[in-house]
């Protein structure tokens, strides 16, 4: 609970949640899970990645096929002893493996954006999975989304602008509104009737407890028992702190690293003063729910297993992560922390960070919402190095998880359970890696624009909204454009902070000048002692400007 609270108190860093939050559920702390593995030796020194030869032989049947002759070829250099392999890893096969369910990725929400975010002025471009769409607000304020793409010359609608509520290409000025009706062809000859093809195909969207969802469907109507809700947000008073990131990788590596609380002590050791390498420890897991709709179950630390957390994971790519517990004053409290994830493409992902409590220490209050923004995005630059390299050796190796993952019972049992779901429903999805199972992708992602074009495609477009240089450039591995051009807050405070640097800057340059000028020493010493402050205060304003802009970088890595 001390954690919880210390937690919540300072920085609700994004895997702490997993880390700290804990409910005390009557459960059995026994691993039921299965999950992709390979045999390790009973020693403690270095063994092999390959036990046993049935399992060699199936792996150097699956290199000899794929044309990769290199992969996993090393041999075991001590003898394999599977009982402690059973002992420590989860089985590599499934105790009864289930057959694929009827599944397809349109027929579900996806999380596009936070509603509070959506730009007013402006069109908004997204991506889910391979589908281009714009999201955008009318004269009336209703939520409209499209098809990304003008039916004059394809042209991107996200680059156009909004008149008078209306989405106009800025190619050759065609209007939409409504269901994607085309109202104005500046072109049309005096007479003309707009022809019916020209209107844009649209997308159902919802805006449910502030996140706004999209049902990818374009054959069936929208299931609103599909539509996630969460319980614990539609409580009065109940309270929470959202942000908004881009990542450089695949969503299922993405929601594989949310569901992984074993690797918070390491990775993120002293983040927010909580997460310690020495907490490190083996964890316990029950799995209570299985469906082609995801998994749910318990974890919890084996040194104290009576506090249990309760996870559970929703397709298409939604993860919760829950507590409740009363406190001194006999009153329940809840905390949440949620995770909605959007495919974005190849390599690529979208995520929506909800962290929400029913109640908050007054100190709380103090401390500025952008400064656990950055934490944040500090959380996932600890991560990012290891995440990408994982994405590209997925894509490289062409196999199963099972056969170059090393799982293990005290740590790893959702991310087993994940690819497990995914062998299940994973022929529904424009590509996936499984447990068993894989579809990778058919073709290869396509890089949308060229250097030339960056800087002035990025300037033209929302968010944001006229920047040059590298700060706002679309690269996926700086913070600005993973974070900062997603959020009005973060982007208010860099204004703000950038436009009181300059102003003391100048201040500075005054009091010098006027301490050149003056004639009595008193007021030298005055205008001098000025000069300093405004320059200390200028200082200040690019520390700010940096802790929320610049990338965390480990210090080993720093040249």
């Amino acid at each position: 609970m001390a954690l919880f609270r210390l937690s919540s108190l300072c920085l609700l860093s994004v895997h702490k949640a997993l880390e700290t939050s804990s409910a005390a559920l009557p459960c059995s702390p026994i691993p039921t899970s299965p999950a992709p593995t390979t045999n390790t030796t009973a020693t403690g020194f270095n063994t092999s990645c390959i036990g046993g030869r049935r399992r060699r032989r199936r792996r150097r049947a699956l290199v000899s096929k794929s044309g990769r002759g290199g992969r996993r070829t090393v041999e075991c250099r001590a003898a394999v002893v599977e009982d402690v392999d059973k002992e420590v890893l989860v089985p590599a096969e499934a105790e009864a493996e289930e057959a694929a369910e009827e599944y397809d990725w349109r027929e579900e929400w996806y999380p596009l954006y936070l509603a509070a975010q959506v730009p007013d002025d402006a069109p908004l471009g997204l991506t889910v999975f391979d589908k281009q769409v714009v999201l955008y607000r009318d004269g009336a304020g209703v939520l409209r989304c499209y098809e990304d793409r003008c039916p004059h010359r394809l042209a991107k609608l996200s680059e156009g602008q909004l008149v008078e509520g209306r989405l106009e290409c800025l190619y050759h000025g065609w209007q939409f509104e409504g269901e994607g009706k085309c109202v104005k062809i500046p072109q049309l000859q005096e007479g003309g009737k707009i022809p019916r093809a020209a209107c844009v195909r649209t997308y159902e969207v919802r805006n449910s407890q502030g996140v706004v969802w999209v049902w990818m469907s374009e054959k069936d109507p929208p299931n609103d028992e599909k539509l996630p809700w969460f319980e614990h947000y539609a409580k009065p008073g109940f309270q929470d702190t959202s942000t908004i990131h881009e990542l450089p990788y695949d969503h299922s590596i993405l929601l594989e690293n949310l569901m992984d609380p074993a690797h918070v002590p390491i990775s993120h050791d002293r983040t927010d003063w909580t997460a310690k390498r020495e907490d490190a420890q083996p964890l316990v897991f029950t799995v209570t729910e299985r469906s082609s709709r995801g998994f749910a179950g318990h974890w919890g630390r084996s040194k104290n297993p009576a506090l249990m957390n309760f996870l559970r994971f929703q397709a298409p790519c939604v993860l919760s992560n829950d507590l409740e517990f009363v406190d001194k004053a006999g009153v329940k409290q809840y905390f949440s922390a949620l995770f909605l994830c959007r495919p974005t493409g190849q390599g690529k992902s979208m995520l929506i960070v909800r962290f929400g409590a029913s109640s908050r220490s007054p100190v709380f209050n103090l401390v500025p919402e952008w400064y656990f923004h950055q934490n944040a995005c500090k959380v996932f630059e600890q991560d990012m190095g290891f995440l990408s390299s994982q994405n590209e050796v997925l894509i490289k190796e062409r196999v199963p998880t099972k056969e170059l993952y090393l799982n293990l019972r005290s740590s790893d049992t959702w991310v087993a359970e994940y690819r497990k779901w995914m062998d299940k429903v994973g022929h529904g999805m424009p590509y996936y890696f499984g447990h068993s199972s894989l579809s990778p992708p058919k073709q290869p992602a396509v890089v949308e624009q060229a250097p030339v074009g960056l800087v002035a495609g990025i300037s033209a477009s929302f968010p944001a909204k006229g920047g040059v240089g590298t700060q706002h450039a679309p690269n996926p591995a700086n913070r600005y454009y993973r974070h900062v051009v997603h959020c009005r807050g973060c982007r208010s405070v860099v204004k703000g902070f950038q436009t009181w640097k300059q102003t003391l800057v100048l201040l500075s340059l005054a009091a010098v000048a006027s301490a050149i000028l003056a004639s009595a020493q008193q007021w030298k010493v005055v205008f001098l002692a000025s000069a300093a402050l405004f320059l200390a205060g200028s200082s200040f304003c690019s520390f700010v400007v940096s802790l929320i802009t610049t990338n965390f970088i480990r210090t080993h890595r720093r040249l």
